[in-house]
């Protein structure tokens, strides 16, 4: 997955969820963030960060700065982690590699599919099995170990009850923790964050629901997939 035009900034401070204030080129924007999440330990005073320019195709857009990645300051070692922050790059890239396998396998996918109460972000069919694949953006890091969610989140905890109820009715079931960066020890749930969805998991895992954690290789302009990692419950 890659943008087209990525340019360099200096995070100032963020007033809402959607925009943030940042120094580009000696001058301050009011730019688009690409993710509502809390994100307090990447956005901090002075940070890097790198945004899409859309100066070129701004089409109905007011803002013509996105963010979509920042540099972390890791505590073990002192050197920067580049962390994607862009809440769309991996369906964005899960999509792309659905893409890929269907045109080597002639099988099929589709993203964005209603089951009961949820929404999940592919479904897929071979000649043996339907199924369906939920796909989580994973930003926090603490000490090289990743983490998922950030904040308590509702809507994770029902998709994961709704895709062991779809195990149980014979349907592949799995969730991809995409972690969106890189050089991580393991995966293990924010028990402190959200102990309801750390649980959840737990028993989705019991269910027979893929647990599925990778990964990803990232660069100020591009986001691929990575090595798989150990997921730790």
């Amino acid at each position: 997955m890659n943008y087209q035009k990525i340019t360099k900034g200096t995070f100032i401070e963020r007033p809402n969820r959607f925009i943030a204030k940042v120094l580009i080129n000696g001058k301050e924007e009011t730019v688009h963030v690409k993710n509502t999440g809390r994100c307090r330990e990447l956005l901090v005073p002075d940070a890097t960060v790198y945004l899409e320019d859309f100066e070129d195709h701004m089409g109905t857009r007011k803002l013509r700065f996105s963010l979509v990645a920042v540099e972390k300051i890791c505590k073990q070692n002192n050197h920067p982690l580049l962390i994607n922050m862009d809440s769309q790059a991996p369906n964005a890239l899960i999509k792309e590699e659905f893409y890929k396998w269907a045109s080597k396998t002639g099988n099929s996918f589709r993203p964005e599919t209603t089951y009961k109460n949820s929404r999940f972000d592919f479904s897929f069919e071979t000649k043996s099995v339907k199924g369906f694949l939920e796909v989580k953006g994973v930003t926090l890091e603490k000490d090289g170990v990743c983490m998922f969610p950030d904040a308590p989140t509702e809507r994770g905890t029902k998709h994961l009850t709704e895709l062991i109820d779809a195990k149980q009715k014979d349907y592949w079931a799995g969730v991809l923790l995409l972690v969106q960066m890189s050089g991580m020890k393991y995966f293990t749930p924010n028990k402190l964050t959200d102990p309801k969805f750390s649980e959840t998991l737990k028993l989705a895992k019991a269910s027979g629901v893929e647990i599925l954690c990778y990964e990803c290789s990232v660069t100020p302009d591009s986001m691929t997939l990575g090595k798989k990692l150990q997921v730790v419950l």
